[in-house]
């Protein structure tokens, strides 16, 4: 009974589920039965009326679909729920793309073509223009074969033109780099008449500036405005740099009128530092001094768009607030705010130069005017820099007592204005030889700034002309470690190691020297110099060839050259140089008497003569070479002009021995009867030698007996005879010439043209630019200024 019970609660499932959650779902409503449509009459009146246009009342609703989305009627009870069929396994493989189909291969080629655009334009950011140029034409022939392909595949309008116009215009850029002007112009051509490429017209800029570099300005004004003409007004900051080219373009062909406008325009829309300067230079072309007045104003009053350095100062003591500002105290955006602050400083100084000494009525009114305006602006400190510059046109017009009345105002302004002034003041008072004043405002300008390079390297040259080289070696190290690159100072160190017989080191000097400045004519010469003390005649003669090229026709180098080979036993090559130093200064006794013997030497004795005639016209008054003329005339034959010429020397050298025997010999030879008159004279004047040589010898003998007498006498004596035994030792000898002390030195360094100098170190001013520096470039000991 239990058991029935129990049953009659269990209820079995039906075969069919009636009540199946899903069923109907592909079932549908018959008002979607399109068939019946012809016989609805209500469809059909509703499609011939304006009712069926209306729009639906309410929001419309989204379509269903009208299938199950995966889920079925007929679904195997007790199967997993997978609605998105993953349990059929993965999905197979895609199919390969076709390599051999046009489209992959346009697609390749593109890509190939866009590759090389690209590695044409690294080449050439690399410096390497040919490889660029290269590049750029492989691509150029890769795009056409593009475009012929797909003109093959497809319509015209598929061309890809962004590709054309790219590949076009790196090949005109890399033929401008290449300088192949023409090829250039031609492509540019190219893209600016096709009308498909929308901003073609603008490369006519680059055309221009391809003009401009030919020189063709009116061209180039030409393209300039016709790109002008093509840029919209939106675009200010490009048209603004195409009419400042304009202006520039006019500045070349003196159309200074027609650039003011330009850049007055400029100056009046979009002010910037170039266009002001080339306002200035434009009305100072055309001498309009308050003009110029004006275009200076507006110079100073262009905006820098920089923080000054109050922004670099911090305000307290905050760790963080220093860690910020020590860490953007030299990043790349303060280098350049430095940059354009140094190239607006160097514009308003050049600009003040040029137009102070014009404006009014004197260069030092104009000078004064020019220092209030700039007092006035922002560029407070560049006033003391334009009142040292007017110092230095003071010396350039060699007025030396208001250039010294100028710079000492500034004793008392701060440390940097003050060194630099005193700097210039020692360099002055140097070049005056007043060491003693030079002295004291070299200490002067190193004790404003010790780290004033100038200023060690001209306190060293004071040490340097009072004898103490080891510390002007110091001095001129110290300059080094302030400024590695003060040249001034490493080229006066290596005089001090050469006065120390530091060879060597002198030689480490210049040599670094040389390696800074490739071309300078006083470091070859310093080098060459060196070699030869060191007894390496074969260096040195290679440093003079490369001096030669500095300076090719400098003739005392060139006598160097051949007394070197003339030495190394190298005959030609020694004529050789010895001739081409003649030929450019035909006044030094040593190579005309060396060409001289040389044509006697080889038998050429009437080229001679030409040598010692010249040598008798510099020193009329040594009979040497004019009885050198005789004596070729002698020997090339020609009696008849050698006695002509001895007759000569003997009216203007009577008692000339050398010359009367030769006049006996000559005349005996030719059988003249003034033979006898000549032989007359000659005894005379040789009696009269005789006499003269026993009285000096009389007088020797007298004086020995003297000294033999003060050294047997007493204590006075002997003193007397010391002192007149010191006396004549002093004397040099009858055979012997009188000899300058500085000839040594002048045996090891260039001789000037006009008589040599003591070898003097160079010195240093406040900058190394123009009269501010004047340090003094040493050319075998010639102070120049640089």
């Amino acid at each position: 009974m239990f058991h029935r019970k129990m049953m009659q609660n269990v209820h079995l499932a039906p075969e069919v589920d009636e009540d199946d959650l899903y069923s109907g779902y592909n079932d549908y409503n018959p008002t979607f039965d399109t068939e019946d449509l012809e016989n609805d009459v209500a469809f059909q009146q509703a499609a011939r009326t304006s009712h069926g246009r209306r729009p639906l009342d309410g929001v419309a609703r989204p379509m269903t679909a009208v299938h199950a989305a995966g889920y079925t009627k007929a679904a195997v009870r007790g199967s997993s729920f997978d609605p998105l069929g993953q349990a059929r396994g993965p999905a197979p493989p895609l199919e390969m793309k076709n390599s051999d189909s046009s489209e992959e291969k346009i697609r390749q080629l593109e890509k190939k073509v866009n590759e090389l655009v690209e590695e044409s334009c690294i080449a050439n950011s690399c410096g390497d223009l040919k490889l660029a140029l290269e590049k750029a034409k492989e691509a150029g022939r890769k795009e056409r074969v593009l475009v012929r392909q797909r003109e093959q595949v497809a319509t015209p309008q598929n061309i890809n033109l962004d590709l054309t116009y790219s590949v076009l215009f790196n090949l005109a850029s890399q033929y401008a780099a290449n300088e192949m002007y023409a090829e250039a112009l031609n492509t540019y051509q190219v893209i600016v008449k096709n009308k498909m490429f929308s901003n073609g017209g603008r490369l006519k800029v680059n055309m221009g500036n391809i003009y401009l570099k030919q020189r063709n300005y009116s061209k180039a004004i030409k393209f300039y405005r016709m790109a002008l003409d093509q840029i919209p007004s939106v675009h200010k900051e490009m048209r603004i740099k195409i009419m400042q080219n304009i202006g520039v373009a006019f500045i070349k062909t003196g159309q200074y009128v027609d650039a003011i406008s330009s850049f007055e325009h400029i100056m009046s829309t979009s002010p910037n530092l170039k266009a002001g300067f080339n306002l200035i230079l434009c009305y100072f072309a055309i001498g309009n001094g308050e003009q110029m007045k004006k275009a200076f104003q507006k110079l100073i009053a262009v905006p820098l768009e920089v923080d000054y350095d109050d922004k670099y100062i911090s305000p307290n003591d905050d760790p963080h607030t220093n860690l910020l500002i020590e860490a953007i105290k030299n990043d790349s955006l303060r280098q350049i705010e430095r940059e354009r602050k140094s190239m607006a400083e160097e514009y308003i100084m050049t600009a003040a130069k040029l137009i102070a000494p014009v404006i009014e009525t004197s260069f030092a009114v104009g000078y004064d005017w020019c220092v209030e305006v700039v007092k006035a602006s922002h560029y407070v400190e560049l006033a003391n820099d334009l009142e040292i510059n007017k110092a230095t046109t003071y010396l350039r017009q060699q007025d030396f007592n208001q250039a010294l009345e100028t710079l000492k105002m500034f004793e008392k302004k701060d440390s940097r204005v003050k060194s630099a002034a005193a700097t210039n003041l020692s360099f002055l008072y140097y070049l005056e030889n007043e060491l003693a004043q030079a002295t004291n405002y070299a200490d002067l300008a190193v004790n404003s700034d010790r780290y004033n390079p100038a200023a060690l390297t001209n306190k060293g040259n004071t040490v340097f002309a009072n004898g103490d080289f080891e510390k002007a070696a110091e001095f001129y190290k110290e300059a080094l470690r302030n400024d590695s690159s003060c040249t001034e100072a490493l080229y006066n160190l290596g005089l001090t190691y050469k006065k120390l017989n530091r060879i060597d080191e002198a030689l480490d000097c210049f040599l670094k020297l040389h390696a800074i400045l490739r071309n300078s004519a006083q470091v070859l010469h310093q080098i060459a110099n060196i070699f030869e003390i060191m007894e390496d005649p074969s260096q040195a003669i290679e440093w003079l060839l490369q001096l030669i090229s500095v300076v090719p026709t400098d003739p005392h180098v060139l006598s160097k050259l051949g007394k070197l080979y003339d030495n190394e036993g190298d005959k030609s090559q020694a004529f050789h140089y010895y001739y081409e130093s003649y030929r450019y200064f035909p006044s030094n006794i040593e190579v005309i008497e060396w060409l001289g013997a040389y044509y006697i030497d080889t038998q050429f004795c009437e080229k001679a003569i030409e040598y010692f005639e010249r040598a008798a016209l510099i020193l009329p008054t040594q009979v040497k070479w004019q009885l050198m003329v005789a004596s070729c005339y002698r020997r090339s034959g020609n009696y008849q002009k050698a006695l002509e010429k001895y007759k000569v020397i003997h009216r203007k050298f009577p008692e000339n021995v050398e010359c009367l025997r030769f006049l006996v010999r000559l005349c005996t030879d030719m059988g003249l009867k003034e033979v006898q008159e000549y032989m007359t004279k000659l005894k005379k004047v040789e009696k009269l030698k005789e006499i003269r040589e026993q009285r000096i010898k009389s007088g020797r003998d007298g004086s020995a007996r003297s000294r033999r007498e003060g050294n047997t006498g007493g204590e006075n004596g002997g003193t007397k005879g010391e002192r007149l035994s010191a006396r004549l030792k002093a004397l040099p000898g009858t055979s012997e010439p009188y000899e300058s002390s500085s000839s040594k030195e002048i045996d090891a360094s260039y001789i000037d043209p006009l008589g040599p100098q003591a070898e003097r170190p160079k010195t240093a001013a406040r900058k190394r630019t123009d009269e501010d520096d004047f340090a003094d470039e040493e050319l075998g000991e010639d102070l120049l200024p640089e």
